[in-house]
């Protein structure tokens, strides 16, 4: 069969990804640019006050003078304070996130950092600082006309301009932050962000058969970490210029150590280690960016800890089975497990293990499974939830669906031994309890 749905990679999809899993590339581009705004607005006020001295406007002029002065006092103000802003507002958002880390799962503080309007935010707080400072520069102790060299107009109100618009963005982070605080718009999130991951994701069926005999592996001399993403393109490219056909072992979302081999080379030598550099990349944690089953695993999480004795709380674990439900609704027909990685030619250069149907199903209800017997809305919810994607899913997709529904059938009837209360458990219904 034909690898439906594969889409070619973009080269530089990988460094995307990991500059938004930092918080410091945004406000260092915001330096970069403000530093840029600063002298275009330097050289704009410079070639006013050149302008007005050749007309002799020297009225003009004075009065620029004197509205630059009066606003000398507000930038002033401007940079004295904002430092202090920022770091009131951080501070108290860091420990929202702490809450929310606490509440959920810790994998939630991905969601911070990830933010754009958290990025954002933080930015324009340090441009308008960084600009009121170099603004100050600007400003001379000449009050002649006929001397100055500079009067920073133009500076000046594109300082206020930027205090406007922190405080605009100041509101937008605060309705974000508190967002996070939310259990529905977290889980939401988590559901939206593994739709994108599906929706970008090369999918095809097919496994390593036809590959011919393995020739050679390449082992990883990295540090030790999970796999969070394969540079797919890079791979592709080497692969194409060696000959050879190369074959992912470890999955992403593995973890892996120095020695493990991470490639298979079928159909020639491997390619040399100089082409293959940045070809994988391992971090401390799983990411979104390729890991298909990472918001299941998310969504299972913030369930287990709201179905713990310490914090028992069923709704929140409702709402995660709906969002999973959803996920598996929306991949129960497409093909999953093995990728292949096509070259501009069509023929097939990488090819890399997913996560099938039933890896999927499993990690989205066995843990659950084990902690539904004494929470009959959670156990009503899961037995509607199995049996509507057992109405979605082709015939040889039913039997984890099937599986899964008589072991929690026969899980609640070991748990609860009165005849009633085990029937109104064992009800399926969409909504829990009500």
């Amino acid at each position: 069969m034909s690898d439906r749905g594969y889409r070619r990679p973009r080269p530089l999809s990988p460094l995307r990804e990991h500059l938004r899993d930092t918080f410091w590339f945004a406000p260092t581009m915001g330096f970069v640019c403000v530093f840029v705004l600063w002298l275009g607005a330097s050289a704009v006020d410079e070639e006013i006050v050149a302008v007005l001295q050749r007309e002799e406007a020297y009225d003009e002029l004075g009065s620029l003078i004197s509205f630059v002065q009066d606003a000398k006092t507000i930038v002033t103000t401007i940079s004295s304070a904002m430092m202090t802003f920022i770091g009131v507002v951080f501070s108290i958002s860091l420990v929202a996130v702490q809450m929310a880390s606490g509440q959920l799962t810790p994998r939630v503080v991905r969601i911070f950092v990830r933010s754009r309007i958290s990025k954002l935010t933080l930015t324009v707080f340090l441009a308008t600082f960084l600009f009121s400072l170099l603004v100050l520069t600007s400003y001379e102790s000449e009050a002649d006309p006929r001397l100055v060299v500079s009067v920073p107009l133009l500076q000046s109100m594109l300082t206020l301009v930027l205090v406007g618009l922190s405080l605009l963005l100041f509101v937008v982070y605060v309705s974000a932050t508190l967002r996070l605080l939310q259990v529905g718009p977290v889980v939401d999130k988590i559901a939206r962000d593994s739709f994108r991951v599906l929706g970008r994701m090369p999918r095809g069926p097919g496994g390593p058969e036809g590959l011919g005999p393995e020739t050679g592996r390449v082992v990883h001399e990295g540090r030790a970490g999970v796999l969070r993403d394969v540079n797919t393109a890079r791979l592709v490219r080497a692969a194409r210029r060696q000959d050879v056909v190369l074959r992912l072992i470890p999955r992403i979302g593995d973890f892996v150590v120095p020695g493990t081999p991470v490639l298979a080379v079928h159909g020639g030598a491997a390619p040399p280690r100089s082409r293959l550099r940045y070809g994988v990349s391992v971090g401390v944690e799983r990411t979104l960016h390729q890991d298909l089953a990472f918001g299941l695993r998310q969504l299972s999480d913030i369930a287990l800890r709201a179905l713990s004795t310490s914090v028992n709380d069923p709704t929140t674990a409702v709402q995660c089975l709906d969002r999973s439900i959803q996920f598996l609704a929306a991949v129960v027909h497409l093909p999953l497990g093995t990728v292949h990685h096509r070259d501009r030619s069509g023929r097939v250069r990488l090819v890399q293990e997913g996560p099938g149907w039933e890896d999927l199903v499993d990690l989205a209800f066995e843990e659950i499974r084990w902690c539904v017997a004494g929470s009959p809305q959670v156990s009503r919810r899961l037995l509607a939830g199995l049996d509507d994607l057992l109405l979605l899913a082709p015939e040889e997709r039913k039997q984890p669906l099937v599986r899964h529904r008589a072991l929690l059938v026969q899980a609640v009837e070991r748990a609860v031994p009165v005849a009633a209360d085990r029937e109104f458990a064992l009800l399926p219904d969409r909504q829990g309890i009500g």
